[in-house]
């Protein structure tokens, strides 16, 4: 197997904090994603690779692995065994012998073990089976979007996925697609596809959690006199009856009106509204008149 230098492709030091690693990894993820690179042949490949980098590296065990082993991290924990295994069959078992079999038999113990030297080597190696890499990517949606159960279909590696997204789903919540990663080797299973949801908020609304806030304008003479008014919902429009000398900054609570809780169908949040009310302008002689009878009869 060729060495892959993993910090290399995420274009950070071997000293890299998590966080580091986190953020290169977004970078690359947006740069390099094949759905925005449809006429770079070698698009699926990159991709491929930061995954898989990021899949190592921000996994502290693996990572460790990684660095031990380098290109046979994989194996680390065979070679441990082995290397425990022959020290306790030459001292009866009463000491590891890890000096009898150190760091410099790492390559010969992976060349008999899994490689193409040595009698029956490929037989042994071919009995030992690995599960694929995970790979990890972001999905954007609009909020409107994610109000909605609906189906995307995502390119990965040249194959389509076809998935439904439930109503709800949150800014940055993860979920899991299992089989979809890396293909695994000897026969060993695929790993998994982990898609990190990225939720753009385009709208009046604010979201939190699964309430929605919302202010809305009031003209003075609703607010004086009460009325009605017509409210845009992400689920259509809604008529509000606004009562008689509402106040500036008057909240209401519309019970259920607000965003989709997550798989649980019909069950919804909150819809806020605070009243934002409205002054008249360029007023005209006779209104201002009118006015002025008004704060004189107060």
């Amino acid at each position: 197997m060729t060495f892959i230098d993993y910090y290399e492709i995420l274009g950070v030091s071997k000293t890299a904090t998590p966080d580091e690693i986190k953020v290169a990894y977004r970078k690359l993820a947006r740069k390099l994603h094949p759905d925005l690179n449809p006429n770079d042949k070698d698009a699926n490949k990159k991709f491929q690779q930061i995954n898989e980098a990021n899949e190592v590296l921000s996994d502290p065990e693996k990572r460790k692995k990684y660095d031990t082993y380098g290109k046979d991290w994989e194996h680390g924990e065979e070679f441990e065994k082995a290397r425990q295994s022959r020290g306790q069959s030459q001292y009866g078992g009463g000491q590891s012998g890890s000096s009898q079999f150190g760091d410099a038999d790492f390559s010969d113990f992976f060349s008999s073990m899994f490689g193409s030297s040595g009698v029956g080597s490929q037989d042994r190696g071919s009995q030992v089976k690995y599960r694929g890499h995970d790979y990890q990517t972001e999905l954007k949606l609009s909020l409107e979007a994610a109000y909605t159960t609906h189906q995307q279909t995502l390119t990965l590696n040249g194959k389509n996925i076809r998935i439904t997204i439930p109503a709800g789903v949150e800014n940055g919540q993860v979920i899991k697609l299992k089989g979809h990663g890396g293909t695994g080797r000897n026969g060993g299973p695929a790993g998994d596809l982990f898609i990190t949801f990225v939720i753009e908020n385009n709208t009046t609304f604010k979201r939190s959690g699964n309430d929605l806030h919302l202010t809305a304008r009031l003209d003075l003479y609703t607010a004086l006199l009460g009325g009605e008014m017509t409210i845009d919902t992400l689920n259509g429009k809604i008529k509000l009856k606004v009562k008689p000398e509402t106040q500036n900054g008057t909240k209401t609570r519309l019970k259920e009106k607000g965003f989709p809780i997550y798989k649980k169908d019909g069950q919804f949040g909150d819809l806020y509204i605070t009243y934002s009310i409205i002054l008249p302008t360029n007023l005209t002689e006779p209104q201002k008149e009118l006015v002025k009878q008004l704060s004189e009869l107060s």
